[in-house]
């Protein structure tokens, strides 16, 4: 088993934390800059230059935010059964950064999910390992500080890269209502240069302590998804059951991209919005992550989950252009107090030893039920209004947050 890396306090640290969170935080940070400024405006070039339908989005939206599911599950226990979380980290980065380019010849919208598939598959490959570093060089006084600190680099790097987006789309096509071929493929151009510098810089400064081999005898279980499910406290799995209810309307963000072009945004303004949502999210995470180091962290996703019930309900009542700027604001919110101190709690919820498996199995639930969510979602707005999904959305999410203050417990 291996200890905490912050326990050496003779260690340097930055911004009171182990190296390893703010580098970590560094690589999120390119990696955001990428991946937003090619993947993030992926439903507008699909409907805007390709012609695909809402169900066709929903579909690739689903399949890109579940493919890494079974991935994750599987590093997860791969990193605590070899002892090595750093080589798959990398791995899986490195595999998404060769993937992005392919976007620049994309022509129909099956080339266009098999990139995104190829990339989801590295980011199945790294997330749990990487957070179970991130779990690893923390203590748990301030494993919600530590989490927080990298959702808000992480999600700085999606300001920049929107940012830059936006800058790019209004020089290239103004303030076009719909996304031009030649816009994208100056956006996938521009953005696979952070992908590569955040591959070097994980292989360069992040550091892993080698654990300790297992004693002779110690039995080493294979991959059986059944049982490693049971291995667990009843509390991960309660908690599990709430977040795929919620995950279940909680369908792909394309879909509040294309209401806010539904509603007349140009996409200029939709890259400006989402500027917003990002820097909302940077600016509210690692707050958030303090507070649930005091409040608990049962208290704070509650809350959060509150304020995505009124946003979605918010998507699907507005009229006005207006509205949804507060909306893509409020958004932010949300995503800035859930989505550090979820993984937080389940930290909270595990052994050391077991943490790899246990966010493998977290992110495995939240990606294989976003692929029903999203097929939900395309087919809800399409049968009935762009409105329905989001009404859906709102009603699983206020249950969810109903259940997590009735059955959970820190």
């Amino acid at each position: 088993m291996i200890r905490p890396l912050n326990t050496d306090t003779s260690g340097k640290r930055i911004w009171g934390l182990n190296p390893n969170v703010f580098f970590l935080g560094i690589v999120s940070f390119l990696t955001d800059v990428s991946s937003e400024m090619i993947f993030t405006l992926i439903p507008l070039f699909l409907s805007n230059v390709l012609g695909a339908a809402t169900t066709i989005i929903g579909l690739i939206g689903g399949l890109s935010d579940s493919a890494d599911a079974i991935f994750r599950i599987f590093s997860g226990w791969l990193s605590d059964r070899i002892g090595k979380r750093k080589f798959l980290a990398v791995a899986g980065y490195a595999i998404s950064t060769v993937a992005k380019p392919f976007m620049y010849l994309a022509s129909t919208w099956g080339v266009v999910l098999g990139v995104r598939f190829s990339d989801r598959i590295g980011k199945g490959i790294r997330t749990s390992p990487r957070d179970a570093l991130i779990a690893d060089s923390v203590s748990p006084e301030e494993r919600g500080k530590g989490f927080g600190l990298h959702r808000a680099m992480d999600t700085a790097g999606a300001v920049l890269g929107l940012s830059i987006a936006a800058i790019v789309i209004y020089l290239v096509q103004g303030g076009g209502l719909a996304l031009s071929l030649k816009t994208y493929q100056w956006l996938v151009l521009i953005g696979i240069v952070p992908a590569v510098l955040a591959v070097v810089i994980l292989v360069r400064f992040v550091k892993e302590r080698e654990r300790k081999p297992p004693s002779p005898g110690t039995p080493r279980p294979g991959f059986n998804l059944i049982k490693l499910a049971a291995g667990f406290d009843t509390r991960l799995k309660v908690f599990l059951a709430i977040m795929a209810v919620f995950t279940l309307g909680n369908s792909s963000d394309f879909f509040a991209i294309l209401r806010a072009q539904n509603l007349g945004s140009s996409v200029f303004h939709i890259a400006l919005m989402l500027v917003l949502f990002n820097a909302t999210y940077a600016a509210i995470s690692l707050p958030a992550g303090k507070l649930s180091d005091r409040l608990g962290r049962r208290r704070v996703i509650a809350m959060g989950w509150g304020v995505y019930a009124l946003v979605y309900l918010g998507f699907a009542l507005a009229t006005n252009l207006w509205q949804v700027w507060l909306l893509f604001a409020a958004y932010g919110i949300y995503y800035g107090v859930v989505d550090g101190v979820a993984r937080a709690f389940v930290a909270d919820l595990v052994p050391a030893e077991k943490r790899g498996t246990a966010y493998g199995l977290y992110h495995g639930v939240v990606g294989l039920t976003l692929l029903p969510a999203s097929l939900i979602a395309g087919w809800l707005w399409q049968a009935y209004s762009p409105q329905a999904p989001f009404f859906f959305g709102a009603g699983l999410a206020a249950l969810a947050t109903i259940g997590m203050m009735v059955s959970m417990r820190e």
